[in-house]
């Protein structure tokens, strides 16, 4: 079978060079001392992505390990944890903190709308108690972005401890770890990066490293506990075997980000686009504020039902874009125009495989989605 252009929110598309990377021969990265300097370079490619000095480790799983680490290595029983909820990813970090035994408290934002940093403000006036703070950055399945350049600095002022899920936002969203006191920032290979699917990446600041270390109780994890890693480098020992293809993969996909250098520029340009095409189109986004340079959240016209447009577009077109699941499931489609995805023709030819779609099922729109898109950019 010819394989399909994943037009989905991640995994995305990974480049040639990229998957040449992985195919290179391995060594024993518990015993090669060549490895902790590699693995060290990429971790300092990662700093400058982030716009950090703070400590950045890169972790064996799936972004999913990152959320989990953080609340195994900060929350101890009974700490109060608040939860900055404004989609599932964000209402679902309160789930892990549970695990740990945090006491969850929420404060729910719209769903459709970026957080309002007044109403948090207010919020905060009344009940700053909180030992950390879960958020996140790019709600993916909604395509909404929070403000977090605002609320990690005003969580400081309270003494809390921000933990945000940025895996679909870095490299397709600004990000500036120090300047904005984020403390743990959690990331992921197959999103605006562009790397296989498999590896976390988080950066942990110097207040977030003074809880995990001094902790009136074990960690009760061994893979999710971070403070295995505070001195990897000068030890030289990794807590569990490194998955060595995989991480070099991954810096050849950061170096393709950092060579190029106008990746936030093409993420804004391209999604400006996506959405123009929609609106003009006749189409209603689900978003109604924060809009994602990475992710394109659109509803669900009448008449027509995700399987047949996931089917037809992957049966006609060879193209694949996704749905959404929870309180979105058959409500809407996703088009993932991040990282290797983010380029003009994936996503002319994605519009327009879109278009003959709705075209085959007789549903009407206000002119040509890929026309749109060719006058708009």
């Amino acid at each position: 079978m010819k394989k399909p252009l994943i037009m989905t929110p991640g995994p995305t598309e990974i480049h040639e060079d990229v998957r040449k990377a992985m195919a290179q021969d391995i060594t024993n990265p518990d015993l090669d001392i060549d490895f902790f300097e590699f693995y060290k370079q990429t971790c300092d490619k990662l700093k400058k992505l982030l716009n950090t000095k703070n400590d950045v480790l890169i972790l064996n799983g799936e972004g999913i390990l990152g959320l989990e680490a953080a609340c195994a290595s900060l929350i101890e029983p009974g700490d109060r944890i608040l939860c900055i909820d404004n989609g599932i990813f964000g209402k679902g970090f309160g789930d892990f903190a549970k695990i740990y035994g945090g006491e969850v408290i929420y404060f729910e934002g719209d769903y459709r709308r970026a957080i309002d940093l007044n109403e948090l403000k207010d919020f905060l006036e009344k009940d700053n108690d909180f030992k950390l703070a879960t958020l996140v950055y790019c709600e993916t399945p909604s395509g909404i972005t929070n403000p977090v350049d605002e609320i990690c600095p005003l969580l400081k002022e309270y003494g809390i401890i921000s933990v945000v899920d940025a895996v679909s936002a870095i490299g397709g969203e600004p990000i500036e770890v120090d300047k904005w006191q984020m403390d743990v920032v959690l990331g992921g290979s197959q999103k605006c990066l562009s790397a296989s699917p498999g590896l976390t990446l988080l950066s942990i600041s110097k207040d977030a490293w003074d809880i995990i270390l001094n902790r009136n109780i074990p960690i009760k994890s061994f893979y999710c506990n971070l403070a295995l890693w505070k001195n990897w480098y000068e030890e030289k020992w990794f807590p569990y075997t490194q998955p060595i293809s995989d991480i070099y993969g991954l810096d050849c996909a950061v170096d393709r980000i950092l060579e190029r250098g106008d990746y936030i520029e093409r993420h804004k340009k391209i999604a400006n686009g996506v959405r123009e095409s929609f609106i003009q189109a006749g189409l209603e986004l689900y978003p109604l504020s924060g809009y994602s340079n990475t992710v394109t959240t659109v509803l669900i016209p009448k008449g027509i039902s995700f399987n047949e447009i996931f089917s037809s577009m992957l049966e006609d077109h060879n193209i694949m874009i996704a749905g959404a699941f929870d309180y979105l499931e058959n409500k809407v489609i996703r088009i993932g125009h991040m990282g290797e995805n983010c380029y003009e023709d994936k996503t002319y030819i994605t519009l327009k495989a879109l278009n003959n779609v709705f075209k085959k099922h007789g549903i009407k729109l206000n002119g040509s989605l890929h026309k749109y898109f060719v006058d708009i950019m």
